[in-house]
């Protein structure tokens, strides 16, 4: 539980530093342009910080950490978001400086959204283990369970 977490206040202290990043550089560069900075923050707070103070709470109640999907999503998931946060603070960086952005910038975003949506695959593997345990004992069937009731 203590890693959900951290991982929570992780994500609320940089999900606070991009959007105070995106405030300072557009003032200093006298920019008023769309750029993905803007929308960092939300990102980081959402994705990072609300994501994982949701998962302290399913921790506290379905200890899904006891799952064994469980690692394999929570580092998962941390890459793609922080590689997801990443390039979009280089890309909006680079485009308030007025530079030009290719497929360098492209390709790894992508990467990231793919590792992000294979860890809320594998989060949902996990929580579907704690929610419905009766599917993983051996010799017991959901459709007898549904006729005992």
């Amino acid at each position: 539980m203590k890693k959900l977490y951290y991982s929570a206040v992780i994500y609320t202290v940089l999900g606070l530093l991009a959007g105070l990043f995106y405030r300072e550089l557009t003032k200093a560069q006298d920019f008023t342009g769309d750029t993905q900075l803007s929308v960092l923050h939300t990102h980081l707070l959402t994705l990072g910080t609300l994501f994982f103070l949701i998962a302290v709470a399913l921790e506290k109640v379905l200890r899904l950490s006891s799952g064994r999907f469980f690692n394999a999503f929570f580092w998962t998931y941390h890459a793609g978001l922080i590689l997801t946060t990443g390039i979009m603070t280089v890309h909006g960086t680079m485009t308030v400086l007025g530079k030009t952005t290719g497929p360098a910038i492209s390709g790894p975003a992508g990467l990231g959204h793919i590792l992000l949506t294979l860890a809320l695959a594998l989060f949902f593997l996990c929580l579907h283990n704690r929610v419905r345990p009766d599917l993983t004992e051996p010799g017991r069937h959901p459709s007898r369970e549904h006729h005992r009731k």
